[in-house]
This record gives C-alpha cells, sequence and structure tokens, in this order.
C-alpha cells in the first residue's frame, strides 16, 4: 500500500492483525502536528492506527525504492528468451531479514 492511498482506508476500520511488541517513539513537533491534524481528519482512526499504518506504508514505499542489484544465478527467461537474473540488491535481503523477523515475532505472540 502506498502512502497516497491510505486516507481510501481510513475511511473504514480495517486493521491488520498486530504484535505484542510495542514501539515508542517521540516525533518531531511538525510531524506530531500533522498526526494530530489526520486524527481531527479521521476521527474513526486511533492516533496509533495512524502512525501504525503510515509507518507501514512507508516501509511499502521504501522496499520499492531498494535498487535492483543483478545477481549472478539465472531464475528465468523473459519474453524474449533473455536471461533474467536474481536480484543481488538490498531487497532480497530486506524481505530475507523482514521474513525471518515476522516468524520470530509470531512465535513469541504464541508463546
Amino acid at each position: 500500500m502506498s502512502v497516497r492511498d491510505l486516507y481510501r482506508q481510513w475511511e473504514t476500520q480495517a486493521a491488520a492483525p498486530l504484535t505484542r511488541q510495542e514501539y515508542r517513539v517521540r516525533l518531531p513537533e511538525h510531524d506530531a502536528a500533522r498526526i494530530e491534524a489526520l486524527a481531527e481528519m479521521y476521527p474513526l482512526r486511533s492516533r496509533e492506527q495512524l502512525i501504525t499504518e503510515l509507518l507501514s506504508a512507508a516501509l511499502d514505499d521504501l522496499e520499492q525504492f531498494f535498487p535492483y542489484q543483478e545477481g549472478e544465478r539465472i531464475v528465468s527467461e523473459d519474453e524474449q528468451g533473455d536471461p533474467v537474473f536474481e536480484d543481488a540488491g538490498p531487497t532480497t535481503r530486506f524481505v530475507s531479514l523482514s521474513r525471518a523477523h515476522q516468524t520470530r515475532l509470531r512465535r513469541q505472540d504464541k508463546g
């Protein structure tokens, strides 16, 4: 989900599963004011929901921003029959580490 799509979702009450682990942050004054403005504009959403959804959208955007770096291994062929190489850039590492941490967090939440 991109940041620009959030406003559509904020009209409803959809929520993703949350971990038990909490993250405490102190916001710069300017950002805190903007969160307050959003909370006033979308009263069905708590400040925590707004921050969580904004952070999620920013992480999705960041993942798309990571540059593709051609690896050595061929993983498929394109429509013209040319080889498509694995992505050896930061996206692969980010996705792999994210999955590992998600698995760990799910185990913690169940235990």
